[in-house]
């Protein structure tokens, strides 16, 4: 490629820093949950998305030819046009939100005046779980404020210990003689068994092993059944755990979990479409249209969504709202995390395949429900085989001189950048700042071959494969290295870096090119992103059973009969920790009152703006405590997100 860019450094810049500016005038004055300022500002934000993929596909292709140039550059051009119709796709969707908690709100008063309350069951789904995982979510799940339940533990295991647990605290206990069909196959039995019933249920509630309801989950859920059309109420999945992102990056305490953009943007954006769908654990569904559709499908290991899709060809819809009526466990270590994503993906793909996807002839799916369909399918296939190609091809022109884009840097920078200003302006506010491009870069790289793989199997052989149930618990108190993911990014980081130098040191008598200066500065960004992938593979020590929430309001604590106030920063299932000079040595008894908790305990620590009391350790001040401290609404996430608090604890992990 020779010659010079018509486009000078000023004139490059202009447009991104006068878009920047706009945007920071702009959009703190416009209402982000009104649906004229999100279709400006997505109009916006395509325009510029679709005008630099305008500028890519005339100008940037490498001459036609069978040529190793050509041939990466349109390999490269075509997913990344595919990418970025998901993206758009995405965008479109979020034009609209909904909220349904003052619906619910106003459906309370009529679930209350039924002459009879609705009877509904939970079924707790298990396999492999620990008795302290259980043991939570069997106490809160007890402890739902609604009059007409039953809980019911639906093991796969197979365990006696479980069994007698659930005899010891009140639940029913269904079993079966094998594992057929993993979870779909263990929710379906339980729906068989609950059907033979004289009692049988009007709803069900579905939680995973580790997810312990708040209580007022079934009053919330239930109160938007009023409608008889709506099949599933979906409530959004929170964690009192950090995932593997935010402990290995040192994160936690001021970047949310991955989820949060999907549960609290995303699933809002596509109810308001009609497009949410059943995720699972933590949702409930009507029991007879259940049935009817023969239970949850078992030909894809992602049921959940799929049971949606088969509700709403006979007829009714699932509907989301955005409550943290639960908490559970995020995957706690790496390879857990990728398993999970490398499942969604191979479900999703089976979906397609299947008589319920996208391009099926035989599925009743309106145009919307499709074209929502192909959204996910390109997220899973084209993103993250995208984010693959983005550290090979600047790798292989510095290694091998193939170059698959031919553009020069003032050029790249008046189209590229405009676009990413936009993006990246629009989406934070859109989300308050749950999108942080760098971090959306991290999660993807770090599942991006396993991905690749399970789209693959999936689309080519879509049966015959087995669920891969996510670890829970276990021993992960010491710091270790997840070496076989580890080794995949030094790679790539080695061939980065290795690139770079290469380039710019060995092959001294190479001119510094246009080509040349764009793959710099596209290495330098991916070494920083292979870098924090490194990191992520790093597993930070965590002791399970002692996440810690934050809290506010007043305790009363108690001392030799003086009743003394004390504003609470902190709480576990072990402790409080409270603001103010302590009352009294260490070892001091005190009885705790703290909203409906009334629990004995003991001054354990003194810090310096404050103490901590431990509770008291008798089984009925355990699951006390356990009620109180999942039933309210306290959170072990953070809610204000600051990028720059983000950036920073990422260079002090890296660099300490």
């Amino acid at each position: 490629m020779s010659g010079t860019s018509a486009i000078g450094c000023w004139e490059a810049f202009a447009p991104a820093i006068a878009l920047a500016l706009i945007g920071l005038a702009v959009l703190p004055w416009l209402n982000r949950y009104n649906t004229v300022a999100r279709t400006g500002a997505i109009v916006v934000s395509l325009f510029f998305a679709w005008r630099y993929m305008a500028w890519r596909i005339l100008y940037t292709l490498p001459p036609v030819g069978l040529t190793l140039d050509f041939g990466l550059g349109f390999v490269f051009i075509v997913v990344e046009v595919l990418s970025m119709t998901g993206a758009s796709i995405a965008l479109f969707f979020l034009t609209r939100t909904r909220d349904r908690s003052s619906e619910a709100d106003e459906n309370i008063a009529w679930l209350k005046s039924l002459p009879r309350p609705p009877p509904a069951d939970i079924l707790i789904c298990t396999v492999n779980e620990e008795r302290a995982i259980l043991e939570r979510t069997m106490i809160g799940a007890l402890g739902i404020d609604y009059p007409n339940y039953r809980v019911w533990v639906c093991d796969d295991g197979r365990r006696r210990w479980l069994k007698e647990m659930c005899e010891e605290l009140g639940c029913g206990y269904i079993a079966r003689d094998d594992n057929a069909n993993a979870k779909a196959g263990n929710i379906n039995n339980a729906l068989r068994y609950l059907s033979t019933l004289d009692t049988q249920p009007d709803f069900v509630a579905i939680l995973d092993a580790d997810f312990v309801p708040k209580n007022e989950f079934l009053t919330r859920t239930l109160a938007l059944m009023r409608e008889p059309d709506v099949g599933v109420v979906q409530t959004p999945q929170h964690f009192y755990n950090p995932d593997p992102i935010q402990k290995n990056l040192s994160l936690s305490r001021v970047w949310p979990d991955e989820q949060r953009y999907f549960f609290d943007i995303v699933m809002a954006s596509k109810d308001a479409w009609g497009g949410a769908f059943c995720c699972g654990t933590s949702s409930l569904l009507r029991f007879a249209p259940l049935m009817q559709v023969k239970k949850f499908p078992t030909d894809s290991v992602t049921e959940d969504y799929l049971v949606s899709l088969r509700l709403k060809e006979i007829g009714y819809r699932t509907i989301y709202l955005n409550e943290p009526l639960s908490l559970g466990l995020a995957p706690e270590g790496l390879k857990e995390y990728i398993s999970q994503r490398s499942r969604w993906a191979l479900g999703f793909m089976q979906i397609c395949r299947g008589p319920s996807g996208p391009f099926s002839p035989t599925s009743h799916a309106p145009l919307q429900a499709r074209i929502m369909l192909i959204e996910t399918f390109l997220f899973w296939s084209a993103t993250h085989a995208f984010r693959l190609l983005a550290l090979i091809i600047p790798a292989a022109y510095l290694w091998l001189h193939i170059q698959a884009v031919y553009a020069y840097v003032p050029d790249a920078i008046y189209h590229l950048l405009p676009y990413l200003v936009v993006e990246i302006t629009v989406m934070r506010w859109l989300t308050k700042s749950r999108v942080l491009p760098i971090m959306i870069d991290v999660s993807q790289l770090l599942v991006a071959t396993d991905i690749a793989r399970s789209v693959v199997v999936g689309l080519i052989r879509p049966q015959g494969h087995k669920f891969d149930v996510t670890a829970k618990g276990g021993d992960r108190s010491k710091r270790f290295v997840q070496w076989p993911m580890l080794r995949i990014f030094l790679i790539y980081l080695a061939l980065t870096i290795g690139g770079v130098l290469w380039a710019f040191l060995i092959e001294e008598y190479r001119p510094l090119a246009e080509a040349s200066a764009i793959a710099l500065l596209w290495s330098w960004y991916n070494i920083v992103v292979l870098t924090l992938a490194c990191f992520v593979c790093i597993e930070a020590p965590q002791i399970s059973g002692t996440e810690r929430f934050r809290a506010s309001g007043e305790a009363l604590l108690t001392i030799n009969g003086l009743k003394l106030p004390f504003p609470v920063s902190e709480i576990s299932l072990s402790s409080l920790r409270l603001q103010g000079e302590v009352p009294g040595p260490y070892g001091t008894p005190v009885a705790v009152h703290l909203d409906d908790l009334d629990v004995e305990g003991r001054i354990v620590r003194a810090y310096k703006d404050g103490f901590a009391v431990e509770f008291g350790t008798s089984k009925d001040e355990h699951e006390r405590v356990i009620r109180h401290v999942y039933g309210r609404h306290y959170s072990a996430q953070p809610t204000v997100i600051n990028s720059k608090n983000v950036v920073s604890a990422m260079v002090n992990r890296v660099f300490r």
